[in-house]
């Protein structure tokens, strides 16, 4: 059995024989993508403007008196989790911050996971690990992961800012009142969200650096 690809390109059929065509019908399709992804990403980021200044003020004034960030996510969101987190701890220009990804150690994921159950991966974590005073990033495509929801309660309780990164309407994350801040991506593509969600942290992450940078002046 091949595996199916029609979800990505539907116009590549299994007894496809002209190269040429369907070399070309890839390259529409790609550009359409890029089109497509860039004009989300562009639409987000002017709409979304205030509202990334506003989870950077905060989390500035955590990074400003020693919080840690905390990210977390699955799948695809796990991918991007570790990506913000070494973002901030380890910058191509600028400050090196507090982050970790809480995604990333199999055997901490396996052993919660086994023991007392994938709702509390990151959770459990969070009691180990984070105070009154960090910051707690979770991301999730749909809004509506559970574990994700569950470590935004435990980090709510423990006095920690939350921020969440969503896509489609935002779910119950944007809805959560354990969550902070919300930052929403309007659409129902799992590829052009995760696109833009990255997008759209390293707009925070610019704009922490720059008031870290004003504070310091």
């Amino acid at each position: 059995m091949t595996e199916r690809t029609d979800f990505l390109y539907p116009f590549i059929e299994g007894d496809e024989r002209d190269a040429a065509s369907l070399l070309v019908d890839l390259a529409q399709s790609a550009r359409a993508k890029h089109e497509e992804s860039s004009e989300l990403r562009a639409t987000t980021l002017a709409g979304q403007a205030a509202a990334v200044q506003s989870v950077a003020r905060a989390m500035a004034a955590r990074f400003a008196s020693g919080g840690t960030l905390f990210t977390f996510g699955n799948g695809g969101s796990a991918t991007d989790a570790a990506s913000v987190a070494a973002l901030f701890a380890t910058p191509p220009d600028g400050r090196p911050l507090r982050a970790r990804n809480l995604a990333e150690d199999p055997a901490i994921l396996t052993a919660l996971g086994n023991d007392v159950g994938f709702e509390l991966v990151f959770s459990r974590q969070l009691i180990a690990h984070g105070v009154s005073g960090d910051i707690a990033l979770g991301i999730s495509t749909s809004g509506g992961s559970r574990n994700v929801l569950t470590a935004m309660r435990e980090a709510h309780t423990r006095g920690m800012l939350t921020v969440g990164l969503a896509g489609y309407g935002g779910g119950e994350l944007a809805q959560s009142p354990d969550v902070d801040h919300c930052l929403v991506v309007e659409a129902d593509s799992v590829h052009r969200i995760q696109e833009t969600q990255d997008a759209l942290a390293c707009a925070v992450w610019v704009a922490v650096q720059d008031r870290l940078d004003s504070a310091d002046a």
